[in-house]
């Protein structure tokens, strides 16, 4: 009786095709690497000036130093966005944080578009400060750039400001998250007249709406 064999099939060498596989990918990556930006968008301050003001709240009290008054600062500061992706880039949010030298944290959103005339008229000399302002739901095409005002509002002395740890704009894009800059001094403008000035006081709503002039710095 015949002795039974079974054929088996040669076995493939997958050596190969492994390697090539890894080749493969491996220029993928590389390419990737290679055409893909490491940001998403390029931040940079360009220009700051910082606006003080002391509103005084009158009351009705026949007390003599009853009113209320609040010093408060007003941080214009020019922000440059240069799109890196191939994609448009979508401004959803302004934000900034002020971390002043006694450890006090103080957050902050930026001054919506519909608010800028009424701030405009309480605080004149403000906008004499002001440039174009920087808009929420602008869209920067790829490879190109958008510039412009962000207007924060924080409610402390310029001298907190002036020793400031640290000052940090967050800009809330919509589909790559949260980018951040530093509000640098060197940004800061050199102080001129109008910078030297006093604090500006304005009245309380109950009062008539227009801000006092700051008198000129000698």
């Amino acid at each position: 009786m015949p002795q039974l064999t079974f054929a088996q099939p040669a076995r493939r060498n997958l050596l190969v095709p492994v390697l090539i596989a890894f080749l493969v990918l491996g220029i993928a990556i590389a390419l990737l690497m290679r055409f893909t930006p490491n940001t998403m968008a390029d931040l940079a301050i360009t220009h700051t000036t910082v606006y003080p003001t002391h509103t005084v709240f009158k009351t009705d009290s026949l007390v003599v130093g009853h009113d209320h008054a609040e010093d408060a600062l007003y941080v214009l500061t020019t922000l440059r966005i240069d799109d890196r992706l191939r994609l448009p880039l979508f401004l959803k949010d302004f934000t900034a944080t002020l971390t002043t030298a006694d450890g006090q944290v103080f957050t902050t959103s930026a001054v919506e578009k519909d608010d800028f005339a009424n701030l405009y008229t309480s605080f004149p000399e403000l906008k004499s400060l002001a440039s174009a302002p920087l808009l929420r739901e602008t869209m920067i095409d790829p490879g190109q750039s958008a510039e412009g005002m962000v207007l924060l509002h924080f409610p402390v002395t310029k001298d907190a400001w002036d020793h400031r740890l640290t000052a940090v704009l967050n800009v809330d894009l919509y589909h790559q998250g949260t980018q951040t800059v530093r509000i640098g001094r060197a940004s800061e403008v050199i102080p001129n007249a109008s910078s030297s000035r006093p604090p500006s006081t304005a009245l309380s709503p109950l009062d008539p709406p227009t801000a006092s002039p700051a008198p000129a710095s000698p």
